[in-house]
Parts: C-alpha cells; structure tokens; sequence
C-alpha cells in the first residue's frame, strides 16, 4: 500500500529542463535587522479548525527577506506567464533606464498563484543563458494561494548590464484532473548605489567546454543541482541497493556526491541538499502552508575552481563536466546546469599559474542492509578532495587552497508493503578555502550539516501519518593571519506532524496536521530570528527577535 503512495507522489514533481564566495551561505539579514510583522497577529485570531478544510494559509517561509539599500530603485519586469505544460516562457530582457549600470544591489521576485488541484512543480529561469534562479512550487487549495520567493541575484551583474534572451518554465500538466494553472511573474529590481564588490564576467558552458578571460585570477562554479524527475531521485536518500525489498533501488544505495571535474580531473565534490519538496514523503498535509527548507529557493553548490586558473587562462576551451555520484547508470533525474563566475585581474593581460597540490581519498561507501520482520539499511560514506595552486597576478603570487571533507550516515528502516517507512539520517559538507598572498593569509571554513528525522506509517483505516524533522545548519568562521574576523551561524530547522485517510476523495481525508520552522541567523554581521507555527493550515504563531 506505502510503495503504491510513494510512487503516485514521486509523478508529481516534474523537473524541467552569494558573492563570489559568501561568507554566509545564506540569505544574509542586513545587521540587527528587526523582525518580520507579525501575521498572526496581523491575520490570525480565530481558532484552527478541527481538520484541514478547502483552503488556508498561503505559503511563508520565515526566512529572512531580502534587505533593500535605502536608494532609487528601477524594476523590470522579466517574465510574466501561466504555465499549463511543458512550453516554455520566451522573452526579452532589456536594462533599466535611469538607474545606471552599476548598482548596490538587485533583487529577483517571484509572485506566483495557482488554484484548484496540481502537483507541486520544479521551475527554472534563464537570462542570457544564465540560471539565475531555481524554485518548486507549492501544492494549491481548491480556492487558491498565493506566494512570493525573493532572492539577491546580485552576482549576476555582467549579465544584467545587457540585453538578453529570458526563458522560464516550470513544466505542468493540466487535465480535468489537476486543473491547477500555474501563474507567475518575476521581475528584477536595481538599486543605485555604490556596486559591492561582483564578479567581472559570468559565464555558462558551451558545449561542455568552459573558456576564461585570460587574466582570471578568481574562478567559481555553481552549479543548481537537484534530484528530480518523477522518479525515485526525488527521494535518492531513501534508495537502496538492488538486493533488498524496497520500491527504489540504486546499485550503491543512498549516497549522492556531485562532482566538477576539469579536463577529466576531479576539481570539486559536495553534498547536494537533501530538498523534500511539496508533496514529499507522501504527505502534502506537511507542507501546504511551510515547505521545506530551501524548497521556494533553490541555492546552488559552490566549487572555488582558482587552482586550476593558470590551467584555464591558456585561452583554450576546457572540458567541464558535473556528475552525481550514486545514480544508476542510465537513470535519469538529476540536473546539473553550471554558472562560472570570474574575478579578473584589471591590470594584466594574462594571469598565469599553476596547480600544485591534487590529493584525493578514496571513495567510502558502505551499505549494509539487515533483512527481517523491520528491514534495515545502515549507510556511511564519505570522501575528501584538497587542490591547491597559484596564480601570478599584478599584485604577486596568489595561492588557494581548497579542502572539502564529506560525510554521510543513514539508517533506513521499512516493513513489507513499506507501510511504515523511516529514514534518519546526517550529511556533513566541511570546507576551507585559503588564500595566501601579499599579507597574512585569509581562510573561510564552512561546515554544513544537513539532516533528516522522519517517519511514515499506514495504518488502520488507511490513516497514513508522517512526523518529520529537517535541518541545515552551517557555521562560516573568516580569519586573517589565523585571527578570527567574521562568524556566522545558520540553523533553519522544520518540523511537522500530519494525518490523513488515503486512498479516498480530497472531502474525505480528514486530515490534521501541525507545522514549524524556526530560523535563526546570527554572527559578527548578521541577526535575525523567526518563528512560525500552524495547526491545521491556520498560522497560530509567528514571533521574532535577536
């Protein structure tokens, strides 16, 4: 009965197709940023009704917004479509007249409605070939919602100053069963001001093969990656190894690594995040009103490439390519698409270089599957990757130094038929990067740690309930000559408890369910805290303060 669940909910999600590296890999609150208004104060006084109805709460994230310089604005508005199917939007971008072509900063926004019955959905925006942005969509009551997703989009300046060809999609289908119209718009807004420091050029692959200006001296990839597709890569961390009885299967079983490699050497490794989308784990009753973290904002991985510079600034193309580790040969569901950014030394030429230091563990990965009345699989992986080179600039001799140390532990338990199935389980991402030249030397450490507590049961009645547990966590610490100069802490943290009847009408599930997300940021730059709560898609709560 679960596995028949699942697999009607893994259909729903249908994907098409910071700085130059931040400090705090998060949506940064400007310092001692107050709280956001209170909309349960503001909207909610009534009493959360016994069981979900035919509508509630739009959806709300309590990330923090996106702060605006107190400056002229210009906005343009970038697209503005309904999307019903798997057409894409197609347009023009043209720059904003009268705010200049340098600014302090730019924001995207994406105002989006929809009504009636729909899957949730994965989208894509692209601006000269560019993504700048990537989003799922939240699952519509039968008499609507509306949402909004901010995002400082700053970084990609170069592409702004031009005009450009735009192209949205976020594939749907619409039948006389999920009538949901998908309706969005999106525009960008300039501020004026004095621009913050952004990288030169922003590049994309082309066929495969990146070319640097030749006096690169800083080189970043990101790359969006999710899992997705309508397959079980949506949930490839509850995947397991052919020889067990479980409705998704992958050879290695849950472990995923995205990887950049530069003319076939590996350059980069990261965790991706474990995204649980809007109808995930079978249960759209968690998310109606909070999705998960990240779920509206997508955020891309990040590969300080800047070893492999003086490789790169021959003026030859060079062979990029980005995979997932763990994905069944020949499986589909996994995107990758890659933004390059580049800071270039103004003053030469050429900048020339060399890679120094390639060292790299081998691969552990370990899943050890326990058969019996509660089956069992217990995973541990993990991999580690240090690059080091140095560029000959006009300012001396740069070197930067990558290392990146991954982990991953997970125990897996279901019974058969998967009427209950749960899944605990922790990804670690630790990174430092340094950067030694004229001066003390500056370092950025970054550790990431994701995580995953849920549970989903079908029981009497077919009364299916899903108590679930997310969060991303990081902590950036920034030092010069190894003294401490910057520190942030993130820690979005969701969790929900939700019940209903399947297998029957919408009017006859019944469902109850309750919701939080706190999110708290906080450090030498930045403070924010914010709590939200519901019950039965009614907010009942939503505090802040530092």
């Amino acid at each position: 009965m679960r596995r028949r669940i699942v697999m009607s909910m893994l259909a729903g999600v249908t994907f098409m197709a910071s700085t130059l590296l931040a400090a705090v890999p998060a949506p940064a609150a400007e310092p001692h940023q107050p709280a956001a208004p209170s909309l349960a104060q503001a909207a909610e006084s009534a009493q959360p009704p016994s069981e979900f109805g035919t509508d509630w709460h739009d959806p709300l994230t309590a990330a923090p917004p996106v702060s605006r310089p107190d400056a002229k604005s210009c906005e343009v508005t970038v697209a503005e479509a309904q999307f019903r199917d798997f057409t894409p939007y197609k347009g023009t971008y043209t720059p904003p007249q009268g705010c200049g072509d340098r600014w302090s900063k730019v924001v995207l926004r994406m105002d989006g409605k929809v009504k009636g019955r729909q899957f949730d959905r994965l989208g894509h925006l692209h601006i000269g070939g560019v993504e700048v942005f990537r989003t799922s969509t939240p699952q519509p009551s039968p008499d609507g919602i509306t949402w909004s997703v901010e995002k400082d989009v700053t970084r990609y300046t170069d592409t702004f100053r031009h005009s450009q060809d735009v192209e949205m999609l976020i594939g749907n289908v619409v039948d006389d069963t999920y009538t949901g119209v998908i309706d969005v718009k999106v525009t960008l807004t300039f501020y004026e001001g004095k621009a913050p420091a952004v990288p030169d050029r922003v590049l994309t692959l082309q066929d495969g093969t990146l070319t640097t200006p030749r006096n690169s001296e800083r080189i970043v990839a990101e790359v969006y990656a999710t899992g997705s597709g309508g397959g079980c890569e949506e949930y490839w961390y509850l995947t397991v190894p052919d020889a067990a009885p479980y409705s998704c299967t992958a050879d290695d079983g849950p472990y995923r690594e995205v990887q950049i490699k530069v003319d076939g050497q590996l350059a980069g490794i990261a965790t991706p995040f474990p995204t649980v989308w809007t109808g995930g784990w079978s249960n759209p009753f968690l998310w109606y009103v909070i999705p998960g973290p990240r779920a509206f904002d997508i955020k891309p991985v990040e590969y300080d490439l800047t070893p492999y510079a003086g490789l790169l600034n021959d003026g030859r193309p060079h062979r990029i390519e980005v995979s997932v580790v763990g994905v069944p040969e020949g499986q589909t569901g996994w995107s990758a698409p890659v933004n390059v950014l580049v800071r270039q030394d103004a003053k030469s030429k050429q900048v020339t270089g060399k890679l120094t230091v390639h060292r790299v563990s081998d691969l552990v990965n370990s899943s050890r599957y326990t058969p019996g009345p509660e089956h069992r699989l217990d995973t541990e992986a993990g991999h580690r990757l240090t690059v080091s080179g140095y560029v000959d600039t006009s300012h001396g001799r740069v070197t930067t130094t990558v290392s990146r140390k991954l982990a991953n532990t997970s125990a897996h338990r279901w019974t058969d038929g998967e009427n209950m199935d749960a899944l605990k389980a922790t990804w670690r991402d630790d990174e430092t990067v340094t950067v030694d030249g004229r001066g003390p030397a500056k370092a950025t450490r970054t550790h990431r740690t994701y995580t995953m507590d849920g549970t989903t049961t079908l029981g009497a009645g077919d009364r299916l309930r899903t108590v679930m547990s997310l969060a991303d966590r990081a902590a950036v610490v920034e030092t010069r000559g190894g003294r401490r100069t910057a520190w942030s802490r993130l820690d979005d943290t969701y969790t929900g408890d939700a019940t209903y009847t399947a297998n029957v009408p919408r009017d006859q599930r019944h469902a109850v369910g309750t919701t939080t997300e706190h999110y708290r940021l906080y450090g030498s730059g930045a403070c924010y805290d914010r709590l939200l709560a519901t019950v039965q898609g009614v907010v009942t709560e939503d505090r802040g303060g530092c």
